[in-house]
C-alpha cells in the first residue's frame, strides 16, 4: 500500500476512535439517551474492522422520532456531509439514521426505543426463569422477533459505551438465542425454486416488450436475491448446517461455492438488451446447478418439469424476438 494512502487510512482509524469517544460523552450528557453500544465490525473479533469498515452504534433513546426527524444532533460529532434514515437490517422494527462525516467517516445510528429494550429485557428474564409466563406478556411475538434480531447482532460482539439503566445485563442472556440459520423446509425450498423460474419467464417477457429497465432490475436484483438465498442454502447443505453464511451477501466470496463466485462474473448485465438476455441465461444456468445440488443434499424432490418448461419458454421468447 502506498505510504500516503496508509497514512490516510491510519488517520481514519484514529478519527473513528475519537468519534466513538465523542459519542460516548454525548450519550452520557443527554438524559433521554439511556445507553450507547457499538456493534458490527468495530465490536467483533471474528472479521474485525479494517480500513474500509464503518461504525455501527445502537442508541437506546426515550423517543427515537426526535433523532430521526431532526439531524441537528449529528453536529455534536463532526461535520455531516450526508445523512438519511432507513429501516435497520435483519428485520428489526427499529430505524436508523446513517451519516457520512467529513473525512469519510460513515456511521449507522440505530435508534432503539427504551420501552422496546425494557420489553426485551423482561422477555429474556422470563425466558430464563419462568417461560410459561411469556404467554401473558403483551406483544410477546413481536418482542421475541426483536430478541432474535438483537441476538444475531450480539452473537458477533458488542462494545458498551454508556449504560445508565443496566441494559448491558441483557447481552449475556442473548447468548445462544440466535442459532445459525436453519436449513430450509421443503416448502420454503420449493417456493424459492418456483419463484425464481417464474421470474425468469417474467423477465424475458419484459425484454420482449422493450421494458429494459424493468427486465434488468429483475434479472440483476430480484432474481439475484433468490440466487443468494439458494447459494447460502447450498453452502449449508454441502458444507454443514453450521456454515456461517452471514447476511445480505456479506463475505460471499469466502463462504459460497467457488463455482458460484466464478459464475457470477457472467451473470450481471450492462444496460443493453442483448446483454440482459445473456445475463439472464447465465443466471438461470447458475441457479439450476446450485438448486439441483442443494435439493439432492436436502432430499427434496426438484420440480424439474416446471423448471425445464420455464427455461424452454425463455429460450422460445429469445429466439422469436425478431
Amino acid at each position: 500500500m502506498f505510504p500516503r494512502l496508509r497514512a490516510i487510512l491510519r488517520g481514519m482509524e484514529d478519527s473513528f476512535e475519537a468519534l466513538i469517544g465523542r459519542i460516548a460523552g454525548w450519550a452520557r450528557s443527554r438524559p433521554d439517551v439511556r445507553a450507547a453500544v457499538v456493534i458490527g465490525s468495530r465490536a467483533r473479533t471474528d472479521r474485525p474492522a479494517d480500513e474500509w469498515s464503518d461504525l455501527d452504534v445502537l442508541l437506546y433513546v426515550v423517543d427515537p422520532g426526535r433523532y430521526l426527524c431532526d439531524a441537528g444532533w449529528l453536529a455534536d460529532f463532526g461535520r455531516p456531509l450526508l445523512t438519511f434514515t432507513e429501516g435497520t437490517a435483519g428485520g428489526s422494527a427499529t430505524r436508523e439514521r446513517r451519516a457520512l462525516f467529513e473525512g469519510g467517516l460513515d456511521v449507522d445510528f440505530a435508534l432503539v426505543p427504551v420501552r422496546l429494550a425494557r420489553s426485551m429485557a423482561r422477555w429474556l428474564r422470563l425466558q430464563k426463569r419462568a417461560p410459561f409466563l411469556l404467554r401473558f406478556l403483551p406483544a410477546a411475538a413481536r418482542v421475541r422477533g426483536e430478541v432474535e434480531v438483537f441476538a444475531g447482532v450480539q452473537r458477533r460482539g458488542v462494545r458498551v459505551l454508556v449504560d445508565k439503566d443496566g441494559f448491558g445485563r441483557m447481552f449475556p442472556l442473548l447468548e445462544g438465542k440466535a442459532p445459525a440459520p436453519a436449513l430450509p423446509s421443503r416448502e420454503e425450498f420449493l417456493n424459492a425454486v418456483n419463484d425464481f423460474w417464474y421470474h425468469a419467464v417474467w423477465t424475458a417477457k419484459k425484454l420482449r416488450r422493450g421494458e429494459l429497465w424493468t427486465a434488468k432490475g429483475c434479472c440483476d436484483g430480484y432474481m439475484k436475491g433468490i440466487l443468494l438465498r439458494m447459494a447460502a442454502w447450498h453452502a449449508r447443505a454441502t458444507r454443514g448446517a453450521g456454515t456461517d453464511t452471514w447476511h445480505q451477501g456479506r463475505f460471499f466470496e469466502q463462504w459460497a461455492d467457488p463455482r458460484a463466485v466464478s459464475g457470477l462474473r457472467q451473470a450481471h448485465a450492462h444496460y443493453d438488451e442483448a446483454d440482459v438476455w445473456r445475463a439472464l441465461a447465465a443466471t438461470m444456468d447458475l441457479f439450476r446447478w446450485l438448486s439441483l445440488e442443494a435439493a439432492r443434499k436436502l432430499e427434496v424432490e426438484y420440480p424439474a418439469s416446471g423448471a425445464d418448461r420455464a427455461a424452454g419458454l425463455v429460450k422460445r421468447l429469445f429466439e422469436e424476438r425478431g
